[in-house]
This record gives C-alpha cells, structure tokens and sequence, in this order.
C-alpha cells in the first residue's frame, strides 16, 4: 500500500499492517546482534598486539530506540574501548581498531556458521565498520555499524540501560561536557562524538509512548519514500525524528492522540525549517558558564537548529539548507494527499506549535 493512498482515519491500521516489525523478524534480527555483541565482547581483540579491552557493547540506532521500521534490518553497535582515553583519542585511533574488526570478522566466519559481506570505506579515518552479516537461519540478511567508541559515561546507572527501566533523572557530570565541548573546538569537528552518548540518545526515545514511537515509525517512512522519489540529498533522519518528539512535547503530550494530526504537523514543521530552534536541557543545560555560553553560540547559528539532545555540540539538522529545501517542498504537496484529508473532505487540522523568531530583544514566538 502506497501511504499517499492512505485515508487519514486508517493511518494507524497502515502502521500497524505495514511498519511495525513482525514477530519473527525482531527475533531474527536480535539473534543476529547476539551474535554480533558476542562476537565484539569475547573474541574480537583477544589477538591484538596490544591488550584492548571492551568495556561494553549498547545498541543504537532504530534497534535501540524501538522505532525499527518492518524490513529494514539495520542495527548499530557502539563498542566502549578502555583503551581509549578521551575524544581526541578516539579520533585518532579509531581506524586501528576498526582494522582489527574486519581482520577478526573475516577470520571467524567459518567457525560460525555466518558470512560477512563487508561494505569498503573511502575515508581514510572512517567513523564505522558496515558490514551484512548473512546465515542459514536469518531470512534475510543484516545490516550493522559497529563504531568505536571512547567511554566518556563510565558506568551509567544499571537501571537505565535496560530496555524495561528508564531512570528518569540521570544526569552526565558536567565536566564531561565541558571536555567534549573543549576537544571539538580543538579538533574543529563538532557532533564527531555523538556515538559517545549513544547510551543517552536510546533512552531518550526508548521511553516515550508506544504511541509517538508509531508516529516516529510513520514519518521516517515517509523520509524514505521521499528520499527513494526524490534521489536528492536530505536531511539526516534523526533529525526527522527528533522533530516528531518536539511537535508531540509542545503541541499535544498525550499517550492517545490523531495520528493524522501530529502528522502533519510534523510536516509543517518541515515546511517551517528555516524558523527551527530546538533544543532539550535534560542532560545539559545553562547552569555552567562553560556550557551557557556554548549553547548561545550553538543557538545563533543559521537556522534550522536541532541539538542533539544527548550530545549539545551536535546540530543535527545543520549543514546544506538545500536538504531541508527539497524536503519541505515534497511535505508542501503532500499536505494535499488523502492522508491529511477528514471524512468530510476537510483538511485535518495541526497542534498549536509557536516556534521561535528572533528579534532585536532575542527571542520571541511565532505561531505554526
């Protein structure tokens, strides 16, 4: 079923028949990343020249937050090394240990039962090691990034890594911040690190409403068909999705709520990207000098601005304004589609969003 056919009332049918993953798959796919994780923990590094130890593995990406879309089998794993002693080193070394990696992944195939097609990287300091990881009892094959990763957490509450438990007032050190903020400015690569807050950005989702996490799901299925369409560069899709929590946090909040209405308010949002400024204060905020006065800098950029909300030297929907361009312009069309379309032939109505505009004061608000 093709979504721009979809009558609004029947979006969450759609959702249910179309986006959410099956039984089996979820199965399938974390048997996969078990294998993987195991892999990473236990037989990766025991032949490195030099002792490497992984501190631990977290899941990221869609796996890790709960918003894995049906038939899209990707999972990022962020592997914590003792070995790594800061952002800079990470930087630094991360090659090496992505190397090691691949030698081990190609060594071990055989003994596992698994294949490995191994996906060439063109940078000469790539972030990640992507690979399909293929078997006899996986239908299908799946796509991982394993990224290394300097610990700068440490040991972040046992509760709140587990997907059943959510510790809901967990807050990173400050000077773990300050540092981040010090070395990007140094290294000029500000959002380098975010692989470093993985932990943070999975709870950040994993806690909301089943609800929303549908919405989220709908949404990034529609950046898909758009960025299928359209063969142009667009915008990340975290961004898409941090947009959709921010349009549920100020315009509705609820666990129940029209599908069709936060949908497309999320694409007015999109179509508004040039007023974007978002920003969350849940792990940081302007309680240290340090930090204040980076956030205002990070704030004054050009719009669109969405920090990420784990990790405040990461603008996510920064970079070329084209990408936001050729997105707010396939949201503009789409808003004529049955999808945002009442019974009646009306149109569906948006939440009440004001979005910020600046003035010769600072900060004032716009209605949406």
């Amino acid at each position: 079923m093709e979504l721009s056919n979809i009558r609004a009332r029947d979006l969450d049918k759609f959702i249910e028949d179309y986006l959410l993953p099956d039984t089996h798959f979820r199965k399938q796919v974390k048997e996969a990343i078990n294998v993987i994780c195991g892999f990473l923990k236990e037989r990766c590094f025991r032949g490195a020249s030099h002792p490497v130890r992984v501190s631990k593995v977290v899941k990221g990406g869609s796996s890790g937050k709960g918003t894995t879309l049906r038939g899209r089998s990707d999972a990022d794993l962020v592997v914590f090394l003792s070995n790594l002693g800061s952002f800079q080193q990470q930087f630094d070394r991360r090659a090496e240990f992505i190397q090691e990696i691949r030698r081990q992944l190609t060594a071990c195939q055989s003994e596992r039962g698994v294949q490995f097609e191994i996906q060439g990287s063109g940078w000469w300091n790539p972030r990640s090691l992507s690979f399909v990881l293929r078997s006899s009892w996986i239908d299908e094959g799946v796509e991982f990034d394993v990224l290394p990763a300097f610990d700068a957490l440490g040991q972040v509450p046992k509760g709140y890594r587990h997907d059943f438990l959510v510790h809901e007032y967990y807050r990173p050190d400050p000077q773990i911040y300050i540092k981040l903020i010090q070395e990007c400015k140094n290294l000029g690569k500000e959002g380098e690190f975010s692989t470093c807050f993985t932990e943070l950005q999975r709870a950040f989702l994993k806690q909301r409403p089943t609800k929303l996490k549908s919405l989220i799901r709908l949404v990034k299925h529609w950046y898909q068909t758009c960025k299928e369409n359209l063969k142009k560069p667009l915008p990340p899709q975290y961004a898409l999705e941090l947009l959709t929590v921010y349009a549920w946090e100020q315009g509705n909040k609820e666990t129940i709520f029209s599908t069709a209405q936060g949908f497309r308010t999320v694409l007015e949002l999109v179509i508004n990207y040039q007023k974007l400024l978002i920003y969350w204060t849940k792990y940081y905020d302007f309680d240290d000098p340090i930090i204040a006065q980076y956030l205002m800098m990070q704030l004054k950029k050009p719009r669109p601005v969405i920090l990420d909300p784990a990790d405040p030297t990461g603008n996510v929907a920064g970079g070329d304004s084209r990408r936001w361009l050729h997105l707010a312009q396939e949201a503009e069309a789409w808003l004529s589609y049955k999808c945002f379309k009442n019974w009646d032939g009306s149109p569906v109505s948006s939440w009440y969003i004001q979005l910020p505009e600046e003035s010769k004061d600072g900060w004032t608000c716009a209605i949406l």
